[in-house]
């Protein structure tokens, strides 16, 4: 076919039809050789009429969506081609561009598609599918549109067709005959299957989300009945083995839930193997509760027992628990591989929501890097100690029989810990403990190896960074333990060393049910599963105990006595209280773990006298003391010290304020009002009045930009045809 570089010599079509498609259209190649397309120049009042036609065919059902478009207003061009816009759209069939079902291996396809103007509304639509093409309304020549078709094929990118009667994955019955299931309805059923809840219940459940879209109805409740079966089935079935090769198996997975992840290395000669794993669920969970807040990480999980060591960021939530909202797998944890996934995370994140940011991060390994978070997310950095508090404790109940013993050494350690603003002598402190308990040889001996070595990196960073409150480090380590539930079942031992392995059980049955607990928490259903979650943490846990229950020695303030809520008759006592040191002899503090009886008796203990204060609070105010400690001669670093210690206690007087008042609205009513330039004003015109540090031309000019493009991007979005 000859290919016409002028518009002029393309003939105009005008089918008789009623309804036509391209198939009753000549197409003409209309560019250069190098470059060209397939081309139709129809009227443009029955474009309508043409994608009517497009939708019929018989092959591959479908409708056709606006992905883009852009308008120019008569006489807006003073020199302009024949081939120049006044009106532009581009329509893509709405079981594509991307696939929703994994690959197209997983969910079953749809022969047609029942909501038309939501592309998006079934995950069964999103098929892969590439046809698409584009409508010019000329300038020179409004009466007329040009149709360019870019592909005519309804195949995806692997030339398969992937919707439709000759689709060979098409499976149930047919698709104007199955009722609604929105993302919701569908992630509620594959999370109930996942967390093994019986048959009967997921369908009840199941059947309860539909009749909401299509009422009672039996022919319905048939059909539900059917699809949660074989959506049991397809779970049941589905294996972390890809291949039997691991490395190719990951590699497999990875090609199938590209949009389940944000950051993917194969292992080199020069790079090392790092996979990042953020849902679409997670990345909002992220953006919803990272934003202007904390991000924790629970690092090197795994490190002894897995192929490769785990990374969870965690958000907390509105009931401050921690949420998985991104998983990285790698063995690296050198500046420029962690670098590239933070970078990775942030930059994901700020596609969906420009201007994201968060206001800390918070490590709890003393040996992480630093610069990275201070370079990609350019915010404080906060130091919790639950992973060293849960690895003495752990190894002293271990390795010491006697629970005298136990909660002295327990004690003594907590005291080494404290010592590091009282100018303490950790070398001789810890020779004086060696010294005092040679008798706990296995104890000593693992100290000695593990810890003595490293303990002074440990106590600087504890020193250096503000220390999270016990509220975050046991949301954390709540996390921790149910993430080791999870994956060290002994019933999958054997697969420790396979990275699929991992993956599979982190994105299927963790992923399951921390998305039910959210659920059921926010839409008040599951009641049991809402109760579990809500009584997750030791510090909600520790909620529930009333103060009367709560006996403390003011005598000599050496422990304290809590009664249990649930048996009267038993008392437990916790040695040491007002210290995030404390020793609980109960059985979950045995195991390691901050139980809700510590939690108690330290929230008590801060408004008595004579107990030493937290230590996230003789922290915070090391921290305020040293800033207004700047020398005279220093201007720039002593302004900047001024600004922000003032910046903090204006937080802190409001939030004090806040708290102590029965009225919010005289709260409000008394807070100082404050104009700013129109550019600095929020979008309800009245700025927040903490201060808040200058910021370089630099990042003004980029923020501007920023607005400006979201502005640009909700034009674009209210165009109506």
């Amino acid at each position: 076919m000859d290919i016409v570089e002028s518009i002029l010599d393309i003939p105009v079509q005008n089918p008789p039809e009623e309804e036509f498609s391209s198939a009753d259209l000549t197409w003409t190649k209309f560019g250069t050789p190098d470059r060209h397309d397939d081309v139709a120049l129809i009227p443009y009042d029955r474009v309508d009429t043409f994608i009517i036609g497009e939708c019929s065919n018989v092959e591959c059902p479908t409708r056709f969506h606006i992905e883009r478009g852009r308008k120019r207003s008569k006489g807006s061009l003073k020199e302009y081609k024949n081939d120049e816009y006044l009106e532009y759209k581009l329509y893509w069939c709405s079981f594509g561009p991307e696939n929703y079902g994994e690959g197209g291996g997983i969910l079953p396809s749809r022969r047609y598609r029942l909501n038309t103007r939501n592309r998006a509304a079934r995950p069964q639509s999103m098929r892969g599918c590439t046809c698409h093409f584009v409508v010019k309304r000329l300038y020179a020549r409004p009466s007329l549109a040009l149709i360019i078709y870019n592909d005519r094929r309804h195949v995806n990118k692997s030339g398969f067709v992937c919707h439709g009667p000759l689709d060979r994955d098409a499976i149930g019955p047919g698709a104007k005959k199955i009722p609604y299931i929105c993302n919701e309805i569908q992630q509620q059923t594959m999370s109930m299957i996942y967390l093994g809840i019986p048959e009967e219940n997921v369908l009840e459940k199941h059947i309860e989300g539909i009749q909401r879209y299509c009422g009672s109805n039996a022919k319905v409740d048939s059909l539900a009945s059917q699809y949660v079966q074989k959506l049991g089935m397809i779970i049941k079935r589905s294996t972390h083995e890809l291949d039997l090769d691991d490395q190719a198996s990951i590699r497999m997975w990875v090609e199938r839930n590209k949009k389940s992840i944000f950051f993917y290395q194969n292992t080199s000669e020069a790079d090392p193997f790092i996979l990042g794993i953020q849902t679409e669920w997670q990345l909002q969970q992220m953006i919803r509760f990272g934003h202007r807040s904390l991000i924790a990480a629970d690092s090197t999980f795994g490190i002894k027992r897995l192929k490769y060591p785990l990374c969870t960021l965690l958000v907390f939530d509105s009931r401050q628990h921690a949420l998985p909202v991104a998983w990285v797998i790698t063995r690296s944890f050198a500046k420029p591989d962690v670098a590239k996934w933070m970078k990775a995370l942030l930059s994901r994140a700020s596609s969906v929501e420009p201007g994201w940011k968060i206001s800390g991060f918070l490590i709890d390994d003393a040996a992480a890097e630093n610069d990275p978070i201070r370079d990609v997310f350019d915010c404080p950095i906060l130091f919790s100690l639950w992973r060293v508090r849960r690895s003495w404790l752990r190894n002293i109940v271990r390795k010491c029989s006697n629970i005298e013993v136990q909660r002295e050494i327990f004690k003594r350690l907590g005291k080494i810990v404290y010592g590091i603003w009282d100018g303490l002598d950790t070398l001789a402190a810890l020779e004086e403990l060696t010294l005092d308990f040679v008798d706990q040889t296995a104890f000593i001996q693992y100290f000695k190896a593990s810890w003595v070595p490293k303990i002074e990196m440990w106590l600087s960073t504890m020193r250096a960074l503000p220390l999270a409150s016990q509220e975050a480090s046991g949301a954390i380590e709540a996390y921790h333990v149910k993430l080791k539930a999870k994956l060290f079942d002994d019933s999958h031992l054997g697969a420790l060393q396979r990275v699929d392995w991992l993956v599979h059980k982190l994105t299927t049955e963790l992923h399951s049910s921390y998305w039910l607990d959210r659920y059921a928490d926010e839409s008040d259903s599951f009641q049991n599963v809402k109760e579990e979650y809500v009584a997750s943490t030791s510090w909600h846990r520790a909620l529930q105990i009333p103060d009367t229950a709560v006996t403390l020695d003011d005598k000599d303030q050496l422990f304290a006595k809590v009664l249990s809520q649930k048996d009267s008759n038993l008392t437990h006592i916790v040695w040491n209280p007002g210290s995030e040191f404390a020793f609980c002899d109960c059985a979950w503090s045995l195991q390691g773990n901050l139980c809700k009886h510590v939690i108690k008796v330290n929230v008590i203990c801060e408004n008595r006298q004579g107990y030493q204060s937290s230590m996230s609070f003789r922290s915070f105010k090391e921290i305020l003391t040293s800033l207004r400690k700047k020398h005279m001669d220093d201007s720039i670093a002593l302004d900047l010290s001024m600004a922000w210690t003032q910046q903090m206690l204006e937080q802190i007087k409001q939030l004090v304020e806040l708290n102590s008042s029965n009225n919010i609205s005289t709260v409000v009513n008394n807070m100082p009002l404050k104009w700013v330039s129109k550019k600095g004003r929020t979008s309800v015109g009245i700025p927040s009045s903490i201060l808040v540090l200058p910021s370089s031309s630099r990042s003004i000019t980029k923020n501007v930009a920023v607005r400006q493009k979201n502005r640009k991007r909700k034009r674009l979005s209210r165009l109506r045809w």
